[in-house]
């Protein structure tokens, strides 16, 4: 396969939210051609001003492009973007690639292939690790899955779009990855928020504290931005709890499917789907709302409760025994 370029391809994208828009954007800025296509149509004409296009439907989308990318926010959205008669495998030219950035189980992105190659269509599963002030600076880091050749060939667009990309494998290994990056974005999150509650129920100044942890070795980059909003509580959804918590589980159906122990992710899950469970949409960090809470702490953080806390609740939601001693 020829490699994509500016000059010779002409991109279509489906999925233009937290993610898609600025990584549309940036492809956009960089001198493709482009077409996007939302359900709501309003999220799509966002991107005229920088020279965007807008298809009516999915067969228009096809018709005018070389190469497809979707970044939706499940499986089901996935799987309904490309099956069926009203999909792209349905609408697509001999030729076409498809680049799926959403975050789906691996089975997803391997089904997503085999139907591709029946109409003559390749499939990358290439995910996406950052949240959506990476995306606008094009510091993503993309894990892909499928025909090496093909991933080769579409450098031009990972390079816009991402500081680092990587080829992991067959059909379905950018999505295991991902998922794999995901438990740790989690579960260090969870082990943050914790350390935080404890270090106000300690005494510590709260924006002392931040601070301080901010400049350890312990905190992952991923996470220092966190912190610094947490000290605004700033909670307004940069990666919205809500797919932290659709993320996990995936994780445990992966956990389930290969025989993995998973007791860390547990825990983290159940502070994650409480949080979830509360008020307006939220960044995944609101999980440390949920820990002062717990300790008691009011619903900033702010100030520092004498109430015992030597009994610590367990953590485990009953749901998951299986996903986590069973495994």
């Amino acid at each position: 396969m020829r490699p994509i370029t500016q000059e010779n391809s002409r991109l279509g994208f489906v999925g233009i939210g937290y993610m898609g828009r600025p990584i549309a954007r940036r492809l956009l800025e960089s001198g493709f051609k482009l077409t996007a296509f939302d359900r709501n149509r309003a999220k799509a004409e966002e991107l005229i001003p920088y020279g965007g296009e807008v298809a009516q439907s999915v067969s228009e989308l096809c018709s005018n492009c070389d190469v497809v990318l979707s970044c939706l926010p499940s499986d089901e959205a996935v799987l309904g973007l490309y099956k069926g008669p009203d999909g792209v495998f349905a609408h697509a030219h001999g030729g076409l690639l498809v680049i799926d950035l959403s975050t789906v189980y691996p089975e997803t992105s391997q089904q997503l292939s085999r139907l591709g190659l029946e109409h003559g269509v390749e499939v990358l599963d290439v995910t996406i690790s950052g949240s959506t002030p990476a995306a606008e600076n094009g510091l993503l880091t993309l894990f892909g899955g499928g025909d090496k050749k093909y991933f080769d060939a579409a450098e031009s667009i990972f390079r816009v779009i991402a500081k680092k990309y990587f080829y992991l494998g067959p059909s379905g290994s950018g999505a295991t990855m991902k998922l794999v990056v995901n438990t740790l974005l989690g579960i260090g999150m969870q082990a943050i928020a914790e350390a935080v509650a404890l270090g106000e129920k300690a005494g510590l100044d709260r924006i002392r504290l931040l601070g301080v942890l901010s400049q350890t070795a312990v905190v992952a980059p991923a996470h220092l931005g966190k912190l610094e909003r947490a000290m605004k509580s700033d909670y307004s959804p940069q990666f919205p709890i809500r797919l932290m918590n659709k993320d996990f589980g995936l994780i445990f159906d992966l956990a389930n499917a290969v025989g993995a122990r998973m007791p860390a992710a547990g825990a983290a899950f159940e502070i994650n789907a409480r949080q979830s469970d509360e008020g307006p949409e939220q960044d995944f960090s609101a999980v440390i709302l949920q820990m002062e809470k717990r300790a008691h702490l009011g619903s900033q953080g702010n100030g520092h409760d004498s109430a015992s806390s030597s009994t610590v609740p367990s953590l485990m939601h009953p749901g998951l025994t299986s996903n986590i001693n069973d495994a």
